[in-house]
């Protein structure tokens, strides 16, 4: 995880962007359909904000990555403007956090993120390539003032203040191969890239042909998911690590809380959470004036958000 996720050191820390352009190309695993996806540096201010380049110039075909864009959460997080969308970003989400991009224009011919190996390392890979360069303006920090929990004692997603950004994630299967697994994260004692980035997107051999009637997973494969039998893993390399599983959900839970706009402050703990319940948190949280502020600008203001880019300069 990125530096600095700290209330202390917040405006000390400079905004960072990509030295320069790169891209990949892929499938994406719920449409099927071949993509092409360039990741560009960006203005300080701008944020994560998504282009649609295979739909007519100007801003209809630009998509912030905020929260309130999220327009579904079925087995991915999707984005949109009323106009256009794109789905299955929380991968390449969770890298822009483990890697500290605040600042960044992902251009795609398609409607979906190219699922590569099913984790997060092939973009760490692509930023780290392309080169990451600190910017002239202070890192935006959420930091959390209370706590606050959605759901039951059977599934429930929490944040709470602390001094640092940190995360437990607990997942909890009817299945012999899964069962309970319980993953925790603090990026001030642990590397994202090799303690979560590498784990892949995984479901049960039971859920593939619901999945696929849904009209979902279309280009999921054993290349791209890890799938889990009554005996364990079908794919042939197994697991990466023995609570793979586990670790996917932190590493899903990170790219869509990087949705907030900024690095949060505070601790984070689910228990069979999903997409739909982390955008429900990052809802209840950000939506209650009394339950956050914004550190870290350079008057270390408080319930305001920074000037941004224009869409209309991305597009």
């Amino acid at each position: 995880m990125a530096k600095g996720a700290t209330r202390a050191h917040a405006s000390m820390i400079p905004q960072q962007t990509l030295k320069s352009a790169i891209h990949c190309a892929g499938i994406g695993v719920h449409s099927n359909r071949k993509v092409r996806m360039e990741l560009r540096p960006a203005p300080p201010g701008t944020g994560i904000v998504f282009c649609r380049t295979d739909r007519p110039a100007g801003s209809d075909r630009v998509i912030e990555a905020i929260y309130d864009n999220v327009v579904d959460a079925t087995l991915c997080t999707a984005i949109g403007n009323g106009r256009v969308s794109v789905r299955t970003i929380e991968h390449l989400m969770a890298a822009f956090a483990g890697c500290g991009i605040d600042n960044a224009v992902v251009e795609l011919d398609g409607e979906e993120v190219p699922v590569m190996d099913g984790s997060a390392a092939p973009f760490v890979f692509l930023i780290e390539c392309a080169g990451i360069v600190e910017q002239c303006a202070p890192r935006r920090m959420i930091e959390v003032l209370k706590p606050i929990r959605l759901g039951d004692e059977n599934r429930y997603i929490s944040v709470a203040p602390a001094e640092t950004f940190s995360l437990r994630c607990d997942i909890d299967f009817d299945h012999p191969e899964l069962g309970y697994q319980s993953v925790v994260f603090d990026p001030l004692r642990a590397c994202f890239r090799t303690e979560l980035a590498r784990a892949r997107t995984f479901c049960r051999e039971s859920d593939v042909a619901g999945i696929l009637a849904a009209g979902m997973g279309q280009g999921g494969s054993l290349e791209n998911t890890v799938v889990i039998g009554d005996d364990g893993p079908l794919n042939e390399d197994g697991l990466r690590y023995a609570d793979e599983c586990a670790r996917h959900k932190a590493l899903d839970l990170i790219g869509d809380l990087y949705l907030a706009g900024a690095p949060i402050i505070g601790h984070v703990r689910c228990l069979r959470s999903g997409h739909g319940m982390n955008h429900a948190l990052l809802s209840a949280l950000l939506d209650d004036p009394s339950a956050w502020r914004l550190v870290g600008t350079e008057h270390d203001a408080a319930f305001g958000e920074p000037e941004r880019e224009p869409v209309a300069a991305i597009a």
